[in-house]
C-alpha cells in the first residue's frame, strides 16, 4: 500500500528546480497572490528555521523580523504559489531546526554567514 501511494506520488511530482536549501538560510520567497481578479508576486525575506517532510508534503518554516514583530510563515515546497526562490545568505548552524531563534532578538539572534 506505502508503495502504490509513492508511485502516485512520483507521477505527480510538480516540484519546480529550487535551489538547495537548509535551516540556517536566509532566503526570499516570491509568492503569487491572488486579491479579487488581481494577481501579484509578493516577496517574503527571512531565515530557514526548518524543513519539515519529504516529497510532495514537504515544507519549510521561514521567520522574518519586522517592526520589532517576528513573523512566521510556513510554505509548502510543491505549492503552484512559489515563483521562485532566491537563497540570500549561507548560514552555519550545527541543528535542522533552529527554534531557538524564537526567544532571541538583538546581536543574540544572528547567524553566522558561510563564506563562499
Amino acid at each position: 500500500m506505502d508503495q502504490a501511494i509513492r508511485d502516485v506520488e512520483k507521477l505527480l511530482d510538480q516540484k519546480a528546480e529550487l535551489p538547495k536549501f537548509k535551516a540556517g538560510d536566509t532566503i526570499t520567497v516570491h509568492y503569487n497572490i491572488k486579491e479579487g481578479n488581481k494577481e501579484r508576486i509578493q516577496q517574503f525575506q527571512g531565515v530557514v528555521i526548518q524543513r519539515n517532510g519529504e516529497g510532495n508534503t514537504e515544507t519549510f518554516t521561514v521567520r522574518k523580523v519586522s517592526g520589532g514583530i517576528s513573523v512566521e510563515r510556513i510554505f509548502p515546497i510543491s505549492s503552484p504559489f512559489i515563483d521562485q526562490i532566491d537563497v540570500n545568505k549561507v548560514g552555519v548552524v550545527r541543528r535542522a531546526r533552529i527554534f531557538y531563534l524564537r526567544e532571541r532578538f538583538g546581536k543574540s539572534a544572528r547567524i553566522k554567514e558561510k563564506r563562499r
